[in-house]
């Protein structure tokens, strides 16, 4: 039930969540307390204009991507832990596995291994039944991993975690049983900072190895680059609007664990 509500209650204090609810009582309260209506209108209009704008966004994901960076060199270590959310499953018409946006995790695991940065490849991730089932994305990423010429022998998989707590303490099992110490953790730079402190807080020796950053350097200086780019950046985009909200949703997931006990 817990997982479930964890998904739930968040979507309505998420952008588009916070918009219905003021555009609904905007249209119960339009005939008879239109001062009420107007308000709500108002309050739902300015939401989409704020949220869904590049410089608010990109400031709010830029927040959590840039606490950590990658390190140069990536130090050595005795495995690779890659966090799940990254994989759709072979469902018809799909030909094989897809990455999603998040997929830069599986191809970045695949680089530190053949950079012979850690010898075994741990992957953690199973999959909610109740969003469509299919193979547990520990499975489908190390579908990825031998397709692209890993040896399915230094893999591990880890098919039960459904979410980010589950992640730490079914890795930490898995170390413990074969006496490995210190872990890359790779995951998208958004997600690491909640993840490196669940990770540390179940006492593993972890490394940040962040990828999928969705904002550099070069994106930050096009905001105001041109009198043009600044307008355009400042015009409602859906792009933008998921991004905070993937934001948001990080936050709010640091808000509950650490309230759990679990940060």
């Amino acid at each position: 039930m817990f997982l479930y509500l964890s998904k739930l209650l968040p979507l309505f204090f998420y952008p588009l969540g916070l918009v219905s609810i003021s555009l609904i009582v905007a249209l119960v309260t339009l005939w008879k307390r239109p001062r009420i209506a107007a308000i709500a209108i108002s309050l739902a209009l300015s939401l989409l204009l704020v949220c869904s704008n590049a410089w608010v966004a990109k400031s709010l994901v830029r927040s959590l991507e840039w606490q950590h960076f990658p390190l140069t060199p990536v130090p050595n270590a005795e495995a690779i832990v890659v966090l799940g959310g990254a994989t759709k499953s072979a469902y018809p018409p799909r030909p094989t596995v897809d990455l999603s946006e998040a997929g830069d995790r599986v191809i970045y695991a695949a680089q530190l291994y053949r950079q012979q940065k850690a010898p075994i490849i741990i992957l953690s991730g199973g999959r909610i039944d109740w969003r469509g089932g299919g193979h547990p994305e520990s499975a489908d990423m190390a579908d990825v991993l031998t397709s692209i010429g890993i040896p399915s022998e230094v893999i591990i998989q880890e098919p039960e975690s459904l979410n980010t707590y589950q992640n730490a303490v079914n890795v930490k099992k898995i170390l413990g049983s074969r006496g490995i110490g210190k872990v890359l953790l790779v995951t998208s730079a958004m997600h690491m900072p909640r993840s490196l402190k669940i990770f540390q807080r179940q006492g593993m020796d972890v490394i940040a190895a962040p990828t999928d950053f969705l904002v550099s350097q070069g994106e930050l200086q096009e905001l105001s680059s041109t009198p043009k780019a600044a307008i355009l950046n400042l015009l409602p985009e859906t792009n933008n609007l998921n991004q905070l909200t993937s934001a948001l949703k990080e936050y709010i997931g640091s808000f509950v664990y650490s309230w759990r006990g679990w940060l």
